[in-house]
């Protein structure tokens, strides 16, 4: 585990996202994360690599599905974030079970807190990343399981309210 103390971008408690786009017969999972720009109509925005694959895909299909992990997940969220798709079918790999969303052509992922399919406005490039703001278009949650969140290196459920 690498050492957060004093990284600024682990300091930032943020939701953990299973990402899932696809284009045809290809496909890709990846843990990200998400925050929210605007409630009504749900805006999102997110940041991916352009030398992976799901950079591709969300490129041609313009759209993809922000899985919210659950903290049944969080091994699964370990294992997406150290795997590059260009080098393994990530489905097969490590068995996720996924079914076709309502919307968008990109898969949801069994298992999740909630899923939210969207598609993107506009993106803008910084750096080595694209910087995407994707509307949501249809969604679903399980009040059932716990949230996923990530901190310093470490994943949490979330648990009780404070207040």
């Amino acid at each position: 585990m690498a050492d957060y103390e004093g990284a600024v971008t682990g300091l930032i408690p943020c939701s953990v996202v299973l990402l899932t786009a696809a284009d045809g017969d290809r496909r890709d999972a990846m843990t990200a994360t998400t925050v929210f720009v605007a409630e009504e109509p749900p805006v999102l925005t997110m940041s991916v690599a352009k030398h992976i694959l799901m950079h591709d895909l969300i490129e041609t299909s313009r759209e993809f599905v922000v899985n919210l992990a659950s903290s049944e997940q969080a091994s699964l969220a370990k294992k997406l974030g150290a795997t590059h798709g260009r080098d393994v079918d990530k489905f097969a790999e490590f068995s996720l079970v996924s079914r076709p969303a309502a919307v968008v052509r990109a898969p949801i992922l069994e298992g999740s807190f909630a899923s939210l399919e969207c598609q993107v406005i506009d993106s803008f490039s910084v750096d080595s990343y694209s910087v995407y703001h994707a509307r949501v278009v249809a969604h679903e949650f399980d009040a059932s399981r716990e949230a996923l969140v990530w901190e310093q290196g470490r994943y949490y459920p979330v648990r009780e309210p404070l207040g």
